[in-house]
């Protein structure tokens, strides 16, 4: 589905081009040779005016977060894990194996392993999810204490579905509405480098050209590259293959700012509109940066790809596996340990693309971050609530720990430390407010 709006995308871009090229307003519907006069040349935010959001259903996961969701320049609305334990407990396995085909050529006993993994992920989840979603419940109990009966059934099997979703494979399909401008589509469609993505951008293209064929010079097939890239594996990637209960972040560099430089930031600035990068006055932590290192969960990847202003070099496959703190609980160890052996055994025998695509939700990736100290700060916020997916909560609050001798610290912070009410409203979490400031970020379970 394509909605970019009445106008033609001629006429929008002869527009914006021609505000530019004279003294006054032009009249809107004047075309300009575009291909030649814009897009030749390398002009191109004239295309930028034209957005089109597509939805785009039944694409891996994988494909999402390993490919339209690595650049910057997009918005999105993905189906988020918590409300799909029903697609989890009741996967189309026949769907699965049939996008598989499509996409990579496969001998059928090779194609049986496949499958047989992918089936043994949804196994562990099927077998253990009530227990799961019982032992949910008692933990939202323990650490919340003031959360609710109505809290606790609501969130209960919600989070045990987001924590044991770790086995289950990202070529799960997932469903998106995914908006680009033109000049976006152009360089996505020219850069796609696996199957997946050059399907998918080449169907975009063609919605496009269903509507404005004119555009037809900015898709040529010529252009599009021919390579293929995938996420890689460390190098000593046979000697860790280790079970972890945290992820991991290090703090590599922190820019220097004296106490007198740092601005009063109040909680009205970030909440519930984010006013840090449009404040002159806050303009100054644009240029100072942030830079860590970390291994986290694909899962928890696609959590911190919502941050796009927060620069990250490609993942690299560690071979380790995050074990959330509610499979923990039920001694789900072993089966972790099974599962990445089935995953790793495959790696020499099919498309690295597929071994991408293939990786569980559990899988943990390394990659750099650099964050301005606006994103930064505007992250830390958002990571440090409670209401946030457990995983990404312990890596805000490894990075709040580090930088403790720094005065960006104390704006590393959920509204409720400044007001001592839950900014979630509705959502509130259920923890103890009065106890904030002892114990601002305690270890969480849930």
């Amino acid at each position: 589905m394509l909605d970019s709006g009445p106008t033609s995308a001629v006429e929008a871009i002869s527009f914006g081009a021609l505000v530019c090229y004279q003294g006054e307003i032009p009249e809107y519907g004047k075309k300009i040779d575009i291909q030649k006069r814009l897009f030749e040349t390398g002009h191109h935010t004239t295309f930028q005016h034209t957005y089109c959001s597509f939805v785009i259903d039944g694409i891996p996961v994988g494909s999402v977060t390993f490919g339209l969701h690595l650049h910057p320049f997009y918005n999105t609305g993905q189906r988020s894990g918590r409300f799909c334990s029903g697609m989890f407990a009741n996967p189309d396995l026949d769907a699965i194996q049939e996008s598989i085909a499509t996409f990579w050529s496969l001998e059928k006993d090779v194609m049986a392993e496949v499958m047989d993994y992918v089936a043994s992920g949804f196994a562990v989840y099927g077998t253990w999810f009530d227990r799961a979603k019982e032992l949910t419940a008692t933990y939202i109990q323990e650490d919340r204490p003031y959360a609710s009966e109505k809290y606790v059934t609501a969130n209960a099997e919600k989070i045990a579905q987001e924590q044991l979703r770790v086995f289950i494979p990202v070529i799960f399909p997932t469903a998106l509405e995914y908006t680009i401008n033109l000049s976006t589509l152009a360089a996505l469609y020219a850069s796609a480098w696996s199957p997946v993505l050059q399907d998918v951008t080449k169907q975009m293209a063609e919605r496009v050209l269903e509507k404005w064929p004119e555009l037809s010079f900015m898709f040529e097939r010529g252009r599009r590259s021919l390579s293929h890239f995938f996420v890689s594996m460390d190098d000593d990637i046979y000697d860790k293959n280790a079970i972890l209960f945290d992820p991991v972040l290090s703090v590599l560099h922190v820019d220097d700012v004296s106490e007198s430089d740092m601005f009063i930031i109040s909680e009205t600035d970030m909440h519930p509109i984010n006013l840090l990068p449009f404040y002159p006055t806050f303009m100054e932590f644009d240029v100072a940066e942030l830079k860590t290192d970390v291994e986290m969960s694909v899962a928890t990847l696609g959590q911190k790809q919502r941050h796009r202003t927060v620069r990250r070099s490609f993942p690299r496959f560690t071979g380790n596996f995050y074990l959330p703190p509610v499979p923990r609980g039920l001694g789900l160890e072993r089966d972790a340990t099974l599962l990445m052996e089935k995953w790793m055994s495959l790696r020499m025998k099919i498309h690295s693309d597929l071994f991408m695509n293939l990786a569980p939700y559990g899988a943990m990736v390394r990659y750099q971050e650099i964050a301005s100290f606006n994103s930064a700060i505007h992250e830390g916020a958002k990571r440090l609530c409670l209401c946030a997916q457990e995983e990404i909560y312990h890596l805000a609050r490894q990075e709040e720990a580090q930088i403790s001798s720094t005065p960006l610290r104390k704006f590393f912070a959920p509204p409720c430390m400044a007001t001592g009410k839950c900014g979630e409203g509705v959502r509130y979490c259920g923890r103890d407010l009065k106890k904030l400031p002892e114990d601002p970020f305690p270890k969480r379970r849930v």
